[in-house]
C-alpha cells in the first residue's frame, strides 16, 4: 500500500468539499480522480501531500517521497532546464549535500532522457512549448526518486497531440518508477489510457469507484452524464463552480 485515504472531511468556510471520503492506491497503480471542477479534486492532491491539513479523517502513505506535477508546470523561468530538475536535489535540507555536482549532472541527464528530452539542459522555459515543460516538470517531480506521483491536469491547456504524449509519459513514468500514481483529470483519453482505476466526486463524496471500462460502460448514473456530457442527470453544476 503506498496511498490511504480514511473517511477524509474537509471544509472551507461553510461549504464541505470533501464528505467522508475513502479510496487507496497501491505501488505501481494509477487511480484517476474525476468530477465537476470544485468538486475536490486538487484539494486531495493538497492533503496527499501535506499542503492541507484534513478537518477529520486520515491520509497513511508509504515512507517515502511523494512528488507533485502542477497543472502549469510550476518551472522557475530564471533557471535552465538542468537547474529546475536539480532543484530539490541542491536545495532541500535532507539532499543538499547527498549528491556532487556531477552526480547532479548525471541524474539530470538521465531523468531528462526518460521524458524524451535528452540534450536540453541548457535551454530555458520560455525556449520550450507547453509539451516539453510538462515533460520537464515530469523530469523535475521523479529526481527525488518518489514512490507516489500526484498529476495536477497533466493535459491542461495541450494540443490533443501532445496530450497523447504526456499520457504514454504518465504510463512509462509508472512502469520506470511503480509509484503509486493519482491523476486528476476532466479528460476522457487521459482516463482511458493511464488509469487503473477511477474514483467520481460529485457534492464532496464517492459516487462511482471502478475501472475506466466500468467507467465507459455508463452503468451508474454518474459516470452516464460525466461520460456524454450531458446537462440531463443527478449532477448539477453549481454557480460557484
Amino acid at each position: 500500500m503506498s496511498i490511504e485515504v480514511k473517511n477524509i472531511v474537509k471544509t472551507f468556510g461553510e461549504r464541505r468539499v470533501l464528505d467522508d471520503v475513502s479510496f487507496k492506491v497501491n505501488d505501481g497503480e494509477t487511480l484517476a480522480i474525476v468530477g465537476f471542477s470544485g468538486s475536490g479534486k486538487s484539494t486531495i492532491l493538497k492533503l496527499i501531500c501535506g499542503l492541507l491539513t484534513p478537518d477529520s479523517g486520515e491520509i497513511i502513505t508509504s515512507e517515502g517521497d511523494i512528488a507533485m506535477v502542477f497543472q502549469y508546470s510550476a518551472l522557475f523561468d530564471s533557471l535552465n532546464v538542468a537547474n529546475n530538475i536539480a532543484f530539490a536535489l541542491r536545495e532541500r535540507k535532507e539532499l543538499r549535500n547527498k549528491y556532487t555536482d556531477r552526480e547532479i549532472r548525471k541524474i539530470v541527464s538521465e531523468k531528462l532522457e526518460l521524458v524524451g528530452l535528452k540534450g536540453i539542459e541548457r535551454k530555458y522555459p520560455s525556449e520550450l512549448s507547453g509539451g516539453m515543460q510538462k515533460r520537464v516538470s515530469f523530469a523535475r517531480a521523479i529526481v527525488t526518486e518518489p514512490n507516489t506521483i500526484l498529476y495536477d491536469e497533466p493535459t491542461a491547456g495541450l494540443d490533443p497531440i501532445s496530450s497523447t504524449l504526456i499520457e504514454d509519459y504518465i504510463v512509462r513514468l509508472k512502469e520506470e518508477t511503480h509509484a503509486a500514481s493519482v491523476v486528476v483529470t476532466h479528460q476522457m483519453s487521459t482516463i482511458t489510457r493511464t488509469a487503473d482505476r477511477v474514483i467520481m466526486l460529485y457534492n464532496g463524496k464517492v459516487v462511482f469507484e471502478g475501472t475506466p471500462d466500468d467507467m465507459l460502460r455508463q452503468d451508474n448514473e454518474y459516470t452516464r452524464q460525466f461520460v456524454t456530457a450531458s446537462l440531463e442527470g443527478p449532477m448539477k453544476m453549481l454557480a460557484e463552480n
